[in-house]
């Protein structure tokens, strides 16, 4: 896949304030997504500005793309 994520985002979430509990008690993350950041796996666009909103920040504060055929190098 070559965009990553450049933070660990749901310790960068704890950091601010949001945790696991917190995240899924106000409906502001499911526990689906949660799981796929955990693991690494892209969310949608919609978890994106969520995350982009409860941190204040762009979503290239938080992914980047990573050219594969340049990784193995």
């Amino acid at each position: 896949m070559p965009i990553r994520y450049k933070i660990d985002v749901l310790a960068a979430l704890k950091a601010a304030g949001y945790s696991s509990t917190r995240l899924r008690k106000e409906k502001l993350m499911g526990q689906a997504t949660m799981t796929q950041l955990r693991r690494g796996e892209l969310v949608s666009w919609l978890n994106i500005g969520t995350i982009c909103r409860l941190l204040n920040c762009q979503p290239g504060d938080i992914m980047e793309y990573v050219d594969e055929s340049e990784a193995g190098q």
